[in-house]
């Protein structure tokens, strides 16, 4: 009888170690998918000066100092990179940035990933794909943000506008950064210059939420520091008007 109880106590000990525990969800300060035009605008200089923009960009000092001034001390990234219609592509899965070693081993990721595309531009399959990881991540903030950067129009997919009502609706915040192009395509010029410019054109159809802003790098090499004061004001949720405008000189 005793050796019969052993072997039951056992073999529920094994059982009980096979199955995986629910763990609580982490808290962080903000979620906040990167998500990036690599659109076929976009050329292999440009793409890596995106790259290397956004990889300097969160070990950031003032980046990481926004970080420390939340109460939890950390905020967690995920990095998407979009293109036209269905193509889009999670680079890097959901990392919580709590320190520099994080955020370096972070970029170091995002440099040494591999370009997902050179497609069309469909901002709307990049917008709806980013809410998509913001749906099943494993931590928990109050905050959801998607920051789309780009040098064009939306001309592939759905809508751009009707994804980003959809979008705002869940609670989340959609900024923009604009990449502004110092030469015109020879075949669709109105892509990366649209009437009336493509900070307006983000502004009318890209943003949206709460204190949702567009600013603008006024041209490739200025794009890392954009991003850098794009972030710290995401992080810090600096008080910002609603659909405000800033640019990055």
């Amino acid at each position: 009888m005793m050796r019969t109880l052993a072997c039951l106590l056992a073999l529920s000990t094994l059982i009980l170690a096979a199955v995986p525990f629910a763990r609580a969800a982490e808290d962080v300060d903000l979620l906040l998918v990167l998500a990036v035009d690599v659109s076929r605008s976009i050329d292999q200089a440009k793409f890596m000066l995106q790259r290397d923009g956004y990889a300097a960009a969160v070990s950031n000092r003032g980046v990481l100092e926004a970080i420390k001034s939340g109460p939890n001390q950390k905020i967690a990234l995920n990095f998407v990179e979009w293109s036209g219609f269905g193509a889009q592509k999670e680079v890097i899965d959901w990392t919580v940035i709590d320190g520099a070693g994080s955020a370096r081993r972070f970029g170091d990721q995002i440099v040494e990933a591999p370009r997902s595309f050179a497609d069309r531009t469909s901002i709307s399959g990049g917008i709806e794909f980013a809410q998509a990881q913001l749906e099943h991540t494993p931590l928990r903030s109050p905050r959801h943000i998607i920051d789309v950067s780009g040098d064009g129009t939306n001309n592939a997919g759905r809508d751009v506008g009707a994804s980003r009502d959809d979008v705002v609706a869940k609670g989340t915040i959609i900024n923009g950064l604009v990449i502004l192009s110092d030469s015109q395509l020879l075949f669709n010029a109105e892509h990366t210059n649209p009437p009336g410019g493509l900070e307006k054109y983000y502004r009318d159809n890209v943003i949206g939420g709460p204190g949702a802003f567009v600013m603008v790098a006024e041209d490739f090499n200025a794009f890392g520091k954009a991003i850098v004061k794009k972030l710290i004001a995401e992080i810090a949720a600096a008080p910002a008007r609603r659909q405000h405008t800033a640019a990055a000189r």
